[in-house]
């Protein structure tokens, strides 16, 4: 992009901070190729979201299509949580080794699961893959407290999660949000107070109202993930001041 304008600062790929994550939920290779030809330079990873993975016939074609732009994938971590479900986890690395998907979204969103196996899961995983570990509950009526919050992203980032992934839902309902989609605000504050850096999270966003308020509050560069393809150029202007929402948050005197 040329512009005499004056913008935020946006990283090239491959970027550490200003990552868009994108949710593939199973649209044509057509279509995918057609949005990432527009889109693709903004995207850093695409998930196959929940178990969708599974019934995708072509795959391995799209798989191809976003590393051909330099996108990363991964699973759904809801896929995660019902191979370890059947006490199939080691059919589960199988997968992903035969695919060579390097990215693995660890979670328990859905599931119970014991936070040290959880941390002993993700110690393990980190050896051989890039972990996204996720917190919060995808169940609307679960309200999880911002200490338990901040104690699992502390510790599964120290076990070796790259991102720590803080749910949001496809619908943007749960965990980090209530079910009218208005964002937890003081959870936010406590994490961030926490001492918990910005760059290490992964914001699920879905709506546009979160990603305004979510760039507002942390800047240009904050991670966000759960963005539909079709709306990557969007939240591009959003995060550039190109759209009224932020254009005086940016650019204002």
């Amino acid at each position: 992009m040329t512009t005499t304008l004056d913008l935020p600062a946006r990283a090239a790929k491959p970027r550490i901070t200003g990552r868009t994550h994108v949710l593939d939920k199973g649209q044509g290779l057509a279509q995918t190729q057609d949005l990432l030809d527009v889109a693709g330079g903004y995207v850093d990873l695409a998930k196959f979201g929940w178990g969708t993975s599974l019934v995708t016939p072509n795959l391995g074609d799209k798989i191809a299509a976003y590393r051909e732009r330099g996108i990363d994938v991964c699973f759904g971590g809801t896929l995660f949580e019902l191979y370890h479900l059947q006490g199939k986890f080691d059919d589960y690395i199988a997968r992903m080794r035969d695919l060579d998907v390097r990215v693995v979204e660890v979670s328990d969103g859905t599931i119970e699961l014991e936070f040290e196996a959880k941390v002993a899961i993700i110690e393990r995983l980190s050896r051989e893959f890039e972990v996204h570990s996720e917190v919060g509950s995808k169940d609307a009526e679960t309200i999880v407290s911002p200490i338990r919050w901040v104690r699992a992203i502390k510790a599964e980032l120290e076990a070796g999660a790259r991102f720590v992934i803080l749910e949001g839902r496809e619908s943007g309902t749960a965990g980090l949000y209530r079910t009218s989609g208005e964002i937890r605000m003081g959870l936010v504050d406590e994490i961030l107070e926490a001492g918990v850096s910005p760059d290490r999270l992964i914001f699920e966003a879905p709506n546009r109202a979160q990603q305004v308020w979510l760039i507002k509050q942390i800047g240009a560069n904050v991670n966000l993930g759960n963005i539909a393809l079709a709306e990557v150029i969007p939240l591009e202007t959003l995060r550039l001041g190109l759209r009224s929402d932020t254009l005086l948050h940016f650019h204002g005197e």
